[in-house]
């Protein structure tokens, strides 16, 4: 396994369950608190070493490039005006090394659909996906996490958490043989079980570390459940001949694919990193 370099963060899924927000505007946008949810999960992977940021992007998703693109007039607006601090901001959101790469989406075909577009442009290296809409909150960011899990066992690795026995019809759902405290051997994976067959409550959430060979798994996956084509059935493949580690990281997750997760996450961080809320 070596560094990981790319991540691949699939945004071009359509948000509708944030109409009417999300007509106009991509729900990766979405501001948690000062923040879009997308800068969050950029901040993480270039925390993590990530150099390669590829954006599997769809319809009316512009303004993501534009965020990370440079704003020769704003900035100089704000020279004018001598708000220094706000200049700083605006320059740095991202490091002029770091490299963003588009590409687009050609159909609304599931998550391993989108992983699998960016395979041009990742090659043969092991790479990262982040789910933007998992914010998770975490003193050490959770894909430095899972990179350094990878490395020591050589081994593509999944972010994994428990949940509750009801809600494993949400997730895709590992079974396991334990290896340490946090990580475990991947025996099996199976998307959205019902609670009654579940393997166990051990389930994905948006951070990936993979071994490229899992394109050649999702070039032959039919579609499943949803009529989509699901990384987790290219994981499901690839098992039989890499190995995969599930890793039970350390933070806090929000799921800001649902209000309810959204506004837990913007109450939070406004306490905690802005003192907004006493």
């Amino acid at each position: 396994m070596r560094p990981i370099r790319k991540a691949v963060f699939p945004v071009a899924g359509l948000g509708t369950r944030f109409l009417p927000a999300t007509k106009a505007m991509p729900k990766e946008m979405l501001p948690v608190v000062d923040k879009p949810l997308i800068q969050y999960a950029v901040e993480e992977a270039v925390n993590a070493g990530v150099t390669d940021l590829v954006f599997v992007t769809g319809r009316s998703k512009r303004s993501i490039e534009d965020h990370f693109d440079s704003a020769p007039e704003l900035e100089a607006e704000l020279e004018r005006k001598h708000k220094t601090d706000l200049l700083e901001i605006v320059r740095n959101i991202i490091s002029p090394k770091t490299n963003c790469i588009y590409i687009r989406q050609s159909a609304p075909l599931g998550l391993g659909h989108a992983v699998l577009t960016a395979a041009p442009i990742v090659g043969d290296e092991p790479f990262a996906v982040l789910l933007a809409d998992d914010l998770i909150d975490a003193d050490r960011p959770v894909l430095s996490q899972l990179v350094d899990c990878a490395l020591t066992h050589q081994a593509s690795v999944l972010g994994v958490e428990n949940v509750p026995r009801e809600h494993t019809n949400r997730y895709g759902i590992v079974s396991t043989d334990p290896i340490d405290e946090r990580t475990s051997k991947v025996h099996g994976i199976v998307e959205k079980p019902d609670p009654s067959v579940a393997p166990s409550t051990l389930a994905v959430v948006g951070r990936y570390v993979l071994d490229p060979t899992i394109f050649e798994h999702l070039r032959k996956t039919q579609p499943g459940a949803g009529g989509e084509i699901q990384l987790t059935d290219g994981i499901a493949a690839m098992i039989n001949e890499r190995s995969v580690c599930a890793y039970r990281y350390e933070g806090n997750r929000y799921d800001c694919g649902s209000k309810a997760g959204m506004f837990a996450a913007t109450v939070a961080y406004g306490r905690k990193y802005h003192g907004l809320i006493p």
